[in-house]
């Protein structure tokens, strides 16, 4: 051993010393030891553990003594106890159960073999192409693009939709909602705009709905031609309300990872009413206090943040344009949810049942429905046709009952009979069959022709796909209205 030269051994590091030499460097902290909690109570959809050490957001195992493990996830704490919820339905829980903490490092493979497949709320494949397989790993964390990083809208988007492309323009990176009751077309209305945009790639998430919906969608109305270039995400009613509000946020990431490619993306979820019932029944759970009709303050504090995920990237980049149904329950379009959806969102499209009972499909509400990015991305022609459509088929509304009665007199007002003369081809402008895509300068010259007197065009012309007499025979007045226009009733 060598010595000093005083002669005396060197001092050795005091074990306090030792030990600082094995902490962390300068701008890192030391793990957290991970502590193993117990289940004590469960009720509902919630579960309670105590002596756990974790953060909300934090993924859990709870372990049963037969060996049966359950997902949950932190959603919240009160003290010492710690708030679970179960990711999928919970089945044999036994108090004492161990709560385990796991790593809380999601995500998912993704690439363009992605396309065509359908997934839950985990990511995890739910159709028969097995594992999934990517080029890249897809963290499931959102982030954020700085607002005014964000390229504006300034070109439409063709979705196919002869009415939507006309009165209704899409920009590309807008959002809008789709406002309807149950059972007014609009899954049907969003398969058509799934297999006629003209989008790069297609993400459409079924959230809350029916079970055998999702088949029926998939088959029937995506079909082979659309599921070429979607990737759909599925979380049916029956699934835990942790993996419905899963599968309505991976539905945005994946949207948000084809569009960081650069890539024009188009959106399609099914429905914002459901993410938000799910939110809903979470907060109520953990004993959050109601606010808005039975709704929590989180619940309209998680809708902007799902929605603002959308929309454009920085110039020369990708793009989501999305679409969310809103549900209005009773056909009211003042449900806290649609309210608050209305406000947030870019435009909104209202589906009458009123026009679906009448037999017309799309069901497309015009005078209720709005873009406010198609003034800034269509010229001022197609602008004036859509204010001049608009205005025509509201002064027919207007003196609807007095027509179907006989007690308006042709030549009373030019305005009204020039409206009467023109609803049959409104109509037939909103109607479009289900195999009929109409693209875009399709759409704006045929507005153009419709709203043109009988004078200037041929009698009888009907739009793109409709013959002249099945358009006039789909709706209920337009005889009556063409019989105004010519001899009118005493």
């Amino acid at each position: 051993m060598s010595r000093s030269e005083s002669g005396n051994p060197p001092r050795r590091p005091a074990l306090l010393e030792r030990l600082r030499a094995y902490g962390p460097t300068e701008g890192t902290s030391a793990p957290r030891p991970e502590a193993e909690g117990r289940l004590t109570r469960s009720v509902g959809m919630t579960l309670e553990a105590v002596g756990l050490n974790v953060s909300v957001g934090r993924q859990c195992q709870v372990i049963n003594r037969d060996g049966r493990c359950i997902e949950a996830e932190v959603v919240g704490f009160d003290d010492e106890i710690v708030y679970l919820m179960p990711i999928k339905r919970v089945e044999g829980l036994e108090p004492g159960a161990r709560v385990i903490p796991v790593s809380s490092h999601q995500g998912m493979r993704i690439g363009p073999r992605l396309l065509g497949r359908v997934v839950n709320g985990l990511g995890q494949p739910l159709d028969d192409g097995g594992p999934l397989r990517g080029e890249d790993f897809l963290d499931f964390a959102p982030h954020d693009i700085n607002p005014l990083k964000r390229h504006p809208i300034s070109e439409p988007l063709d979705v196919g939709i002869r009415a939507i492309n006309g009165l209704i323009t899409v920009g590309r990176g807008q959002r809008l909602g789709l406002f309807a009751g149950s059972g007014v077309g609009k899954s049907v209305l969003m398969g058509m705009m799934t297999k006629y945009t003209t989008a790069d790639i297609v993400v459409v998430g079924l959230v809350g709905e029916r079970g055998r919906e999702v088949k029926e969608f998939i088959d029937h109305i995506l079909g082979p031609e659309g599921m070429a270039r979607s990737v759909v995400v599925a979380s049916p009613a029956d699934d835990a309300p942790l993996m419905r509000l899963r599968a309505a946020q991976l539905c945005s990431r994946i949207a948000e990872y084809y569009r960081d490619q650069g890539r024009n993306v188009l959106l399609l979820m099914d429905s914002l009413t459901r993410f938000a019932q799910a939110q809903r029944e979470i907060s109520l759970a953990i004993g959050e206090p109601p606010a808005t009709k039975g709704y929590p303050p989180s619940v309209f504090a998680k809708i902007p943040q799902l929605v603002e995920r959308a929309g454009n990237a920085a110039k020369g980049e990708g793009s989501i344009t999305a679409f969310y149904t809103v549900l209005s329950e009773g056909d009211d379009l003042q449900d806290p949810i649609a309210d608050a959806a209305r406000a947030i969102l870019d435009g909104h499209i209202v589906l009458s049942r009123r026009l679906a009972e009448e037999g017309v499909y799309p069901a497309i509400d015009v005078e209720a429905s709005i873009s406010r990015a198609m003034p800034n991305i269509v010229d001022e022609s197609h602008l004036k046709s859509m204010q001049r459509f608009k205005q025509l088929l509201s002064r027919y509304q207007q003196n609807r009952d007095l027509i179907n009665i006989g007690a308006y007199t042709p030549g009373a007002d030019p305005e009204t009979d020039l409206a009467i003369e023109r609803f049959p081809h409104l109509r037939a402008f909103i109607q479009q069959g289900l195999n009929q895509p109409v693209q875009f300068a399709e759409s704006v010259n045929f507005l153009q022709k419709t709203l043109q007197p009988a004078g200037a065009q041929g009698a009888g012309q009907s739009g793109p796909g409709q013959r002249g007499p099945q358009a006039a025979g789909n709706n209920r007045r337009g005889p009556l209205a063409a019989q105004h226009g010519g001899q009118g009733r005493r």
